[in-house]
């Protein structure tokens, strides 16, 4: 399969992204046709004002695509801007969408309402999802390993395909969602991880930061005393032992114990931590060896970008001729 994902260059990486990229290294390891990409763009719809850390957001981004297994010699990492293929495809989707089909995407209403510390009434922000159909069909991709909330993207994504391909001939596949295990991690809250909520774990982080994050985490609302017992799928931290804890016998430690009040949250907790700190360790590492040869990402994102805008510019020339639009 050819795949297709991308992060938005928002700020530095969290546990919400670690489980998407523990699903990209899975899908290389298949020996599927990988194209990861920094979406700096789509963070223009929220971030237009914070565009002067983008160029760190984005090198810090690939770098961790890296440290968490992502081999640029069998996956393509790349920048969205750097192919302004994307705008030209964007463009011509964006004839093919009525408005109130965009304005009926859940997530677009929903971040309207919660998120009241940004203007998203842009034209940008509405038309998200047709960028982001332009991202996964100028690669012609398959498949897009997504989270839970962006399934409904793939819909409109398959929409356009299918719009397109009846009005010009067959150019684009329909492509299917990929979901994790673990589709969707809660912020420490309990609502959505989001940077834009500030309830977000790190993933560049150390083990006393990381236990900071994790100890006053929201639990079950029922546990209110040591000796109350709780259910723990009520509760946001058992999600993250879905994630991060792979020993059967501790994930039956923590459910037993939970439900009979053997178990405090704060035990809990701490086999978290410790698991976490076994996940982030070589992760951690290797940040840090980027850090000091800082041109090696540089050489890997000038390389991806290449790979990217040679099958961007075939797609194009397809897209061109399809609708007679060639010059």
């Amino acid at each position: 399969m050819r795949i297709l994902s991308g992060m938005r260059s928002t700020g530095k990486p969290h546990l919400g992204h670690l489980i998407t990229l523990d699903k990209w290294v899975e899908l290389q390891e298949q020996g599927n046709q990988c194209y990861y990409f920094v979406a700096d763009w789509h963070a223009l719809t929220s971030h237009i004002d914070s565009t002067e850390g983008f160029r760190e957001w984005t090198i810090e981004i690939i770098k961790t695509y890296i440290a968490a297994g992502l081999d640029p010699e069998r996956s393509v990492l790349f920048i969205q801007s750097a192919i302004k293929e994307h705008a030209e495809l964007f463009l011509i989707f964006s004839m093919l969408v009525p408005v109130p089909r965009l304005e009926r995407m859940p997530t677009y209403k929903e971040q309207r309402e919660q998120i009241t510390d940004r203007d998203l009434s842009s034209a940008g922000f509405l038309l998200y999802p047709v960028l982001q159909a332009a991202d996964v069909l100028i690669y012609l991709a398959d498949g897009v390993p997504v989270g839970e909330d962006q399934v409904y993207h793939i819909e409109l994504t398959r929409e356009i395909a299918r719009k397109f391909n009846n009005l010009f001939g067959e150019v684009f596949p329909e492509p299917k969602p990929i979901l994790s295990k673990v589709t969707k991690l809660p912020g420490t809250d309990g609502r959505k991880m989001s940077k834009s909520y500030n309830n977000f774990i790190l993933i560049d982080n150390d083990d006393k930061s990381l236990w900071k994050k994790i100890a006053p985490m929201m639990t079950d609302p029922a546990r209110k005393r040591r000796t109350d017992p709780g259910d723990p799928k009520k509760c946001p931290v058992w999600l993250y032992h879905k994630a991060f804890t792979h020993s059967e016998d501790e994930l039956n430690w923590v459910m037993e114990g939970c439900k009979t009040a053997g178990i405090g949250c704060l035990d809990c907790k701490r086999v978290l931590h410790k698991n976490l700190v076994n996940r982030l360790q070589p992760v951690w590492e290797k940040l840090r060896e980027f850090d000091e040869h800082p041109n090696i990402i540089m050489d890997i994102i000038e390389e991806g970008n290449r790979k990217a805008r040679e099958s961007a510019r075939e797609t194009m020339e397809k897209v061109r001729d399809a609708m007679k639009v060639s010059w």
